[in-house]
């Protein structure tokens, strides 16, 4: 029997939500899946950021993207979101779990505010997305939750004690929704990055102790580049991943590998 191939890539007729999808990693992620025939509702806290980069892909790629203005972190803001994508789509096939903050210090000079703050969006902002995604997804027998995790949920890294454990939960949480969701048809994968030049990391960026990291610990010696992050996206969120749940996979130019 013949393999469909490259087709399993093809999106067409599905609709994904993305949120923290106006800038960054969100926004590349948005424009691949756009490109590969999906209609996408990009989530932002800013509704002129999304609407331009909504109009940008629309433009690159054609079919239809929306910006809407929500927080995940406040669950009437998640209901709106789930509101506007069935109203102007009518179902959700896709959801990819992008929206995060970083603050960085070490663990004395930060506040219990600040591990608060970081914890809130980038897991609780993640588990009610997926809480208010899931019963459409049931319903339908099919869907696709991505989630940004980070290679930062693998391994650990001094002065990043907010960041990593939001990821480490991040990647249990795809876990056990990967085995919960199996049997409805819902895969749950997640993507870990590794150091892309997003607007998250860009004051870092010429710290000489983070210029001699990326030489010395990344075998490509390099920041990832945004359209770099797009095939795990659309492999994730197309039926090409069909045999994936509970997994994660990593995009972080062999820094891991070390």
């Amino acid at each position: 029997m013949a393999l469909p191939g490259i087709t399993q890539f093809d999106m067409s007729g599905r609709v994904a939500i993305v949120t923290g999808g106006s800038k960054g990693l969100g926004k590349a992620m948005a424009a691949g899946l756009a490109s590969a025939g999906a209609d996408v509702l990009l989530v932002s806290r800013n509704q002129e950021e999304a609407d331009a980069a909504a109009a940008e892909i629309v433009a690159d790629h054609g079919g239809r993207a929306i910006g809407l203005k929500a927080d995940v972190t406040c669950g009437d803001d998640v209901s709106a979101v789930i509101d506007r994508c069935l109203s102007e789509f009518g179902k959700i096939d896709v959801l990819i779990n992008n929206a995060g903050i970083n603050i960085r210090g070490p663990i004395d000079e930060l506040s219990f505010e600040d591990f608060q703050q970081v914890m809130d969006v980038n897991v609780n902002g993640v588990w009610r997305m997926a809480q208010a995604v899931v019963p459409h997804m049931k319903k339908a027998g099919y869907g696709r939750i991505v989630n940004l995790a980070s290679t930062l949920g693998l391994v650990g890294l001094s002065n990043r004690t907010p960041y990593t454990s939001s990821k480490g939960a991040v990647a249990q949480m795809t876990r056990a929704l990967g085995l919960e969701l199996a049997e409805f048809g819902i895969t749950c994968n997640a993507i870990c990055p590794g150091p892309f030049l997003t607007p998250m990391n860009v004051p870092i960026k010429d710290d000489e102790q983070t210029k001699k990291f990326i030489v010395g610990a990344v075998a490509l010696e390099r920041w990832g580049e945004m359209e770099e992050i797009q095939g795990a996206a659309i492999f994730l969120s197309s039926n090409a991943s069909s045999y994936m749940t509970g997994s994660m996979l990593v995009v972080d130019g062999g820094w891991t590998a070390r």
